[in-house]
């Protein structure tokens, strides 16, 4: 069979194509890019007005993330660590994405294949299977592992939270993908690894239960801050980061992890929760991913509630029409996951995950990285287009092309990636 490199788009997944209209030019806030200027200005969906004009978006404030609820102001890491990091954290768990239970029974790493010289030699694979129990229930799940064979020590890995078709991800290499291509990553000096989101909460609002949810936390399911879909898919991430505990080719301390729009979204509350991620990757996030909701550019908070309710606990829908009393913006979660190193990205024909105010929110969480004395080299402008920013403790880039992951991606993380682990 020959072996064929593409993306493999998720069944279903429409939604994030239908805004893609072609354009001659590209208006992202103040900047005017060369990638040119859209003439539409407005668009319908879901009979609401989707804003794409700049000039639409209204006043706001954003709640200020080293001020605590008792209006302390937050001066130093230890006054962030004890007194404002956690609040924030809860705050995003009551309101947004539901608070992960702290425990489960047990949890067991399987081996269920492993080819030595996958790869044509370059590379170990090994195909794992983890299952967790809970209350008498089980859950299992699969996660696909390249290591590559030229080491004399263990490796950094990238983690990817798959979204898309597990064609993407497909152990054999038969089927070779942009969204995740393993030899590139292999050939780089590091390991590569993904798990299917569906496989653990199916992404359907009438199925998402079926899984961790039922099986393993149904208490989740009647709370208003219970965890939802991004909720589990933020626990498989920490079970995965459980399995490469014990892996002796992976160096536990430089896992990046690694996900695309919604996985994106899930990228970001993981690395906000579980601190041993040393790095997150977040392509095109988008709403409730890197972009700020108050904006009210593209995709609203009450156009995804209305579409994907089932990712995010019952509480955030009370904020669908009235965004400036959520207690948070997304500025705070990418400031949670400070001083660790976090890169996001945009494309010039995603206007709904809002490019500019992705890049806003780095800006906004910058003050959380100087409090730990971290270099962050975020320009005052949005960056031109395919300009990225490596050299930097939040790094960033605003692509030409569609909502997606591909090797333009991927090349520029290895980069990002390579400087903070100095290799």
């Amino acid at each position: 069979m020959m072996n064929r490199l593409k993306s493999f788009a998720r069944q279903g997944s429409w939604h994030v194509n239908i805004w893609k209209k072609k354009a001659l030019a590209c208006v992202i806030g103040p900047v005017f890019l060369s990638a040119g200027a859209y003439a539409q200005k407005t668009d319908r969906f879901m009979g609401e007005i989707v804003n794409y004009d700049e000039s639409a978006v209204p006043a706001y404030t954003l709640p200020d993330i080293l001020v605590t609820a008792r209006g302390k102001k937050i001066k130093n890491v230890s006054m962030w660590e004890k007194q404002r990091r956690p609040e924030l954290l809860a705050l995003f768990e009551e309101h947004i994405y539901g608070k992960t239970p702290e425990g489960f029974d047990s949890l067991k790493f399987a081996v269920t294949n492993e080819n030595a010289t996958a790869m044509a030699g370059k590379a170990h694979l090994k195909e794992i299977v983890i299952t967790a129990w809970n209350n008498g229930h089980s859950v299992s799940f699969p996660v696909v592992l390249f290591t590559p064979n030229k080491r004399t020590k263990p490796v950094p890995v990238f983690l990817l939270i798959n979204n898309r078709s597990s064609r993407n991800t497909d152990p054999t290499r038969l089927e070779k993908s942009t969204f995740w291509p393993a030899e590139m990553v292999i050939d780089s000096g590091y390991a590569i690894a993904a798990f299917h989101h569906s496989d653990v909460a199916p992404d359907r609002k009438d199925s998402y239960q079926n899984g961790v949810l039922n099986q393993l936390f149904p208490a989740e399911l009647e709370k208003n801050n219970g965890m939802k879909a991004i909720g589990v898919w933020a626990w498989a991430a920490s079970r995965v980061m459980d399995y490469f505990k014990t892996d002796k080719e992976i160096d536990f301390n430089k896992v990046a992890l690694v996900g695309h729009s919604r996985g994106g979204k899930t990228a970001l509350w993981s690395a906000a929760q579980d601190q041993r991620f040393a790095m997150v990757f977040s392509s095109c996030s988008g709403s409730t991913g890197a972009a700020l909701a108050r904006r009210k550019y593209g995709e609203t908070i009450s156009l995804i509630n209305k579409q994907f309710g089932y990712w995010f606990n019952n509480n955030y829908k009370k904020y669908s029409n009235d965004v400036n009393s959520l207690p948070v913006d997304q500025h705070m979660l990418i400031g949670l996951i400070a001083p660790r190193p976090v890169y996001t990205t945009n494309a010039t024909e995603d206007r709904w995950a809002d490019p500019y105010g992705s890049f806003l929110s780095l800006v906004h969480a910058e003050p959380v990285y100087d409090l730990y004395g971290k270099k962050v080299s975020l320009p005052k402008e949005m960056p031109a287009v395919n300009s990225p920013i490596i050299n930097s403790a939040i790094g960033y880039h605003f692509r030409e092309g569609k909502h997606d992951l591909n090797v333009y991606d991927w090349a520029n993380f290895i980069r990002f990636a390579n400087y903070h682990f100095n290799l």
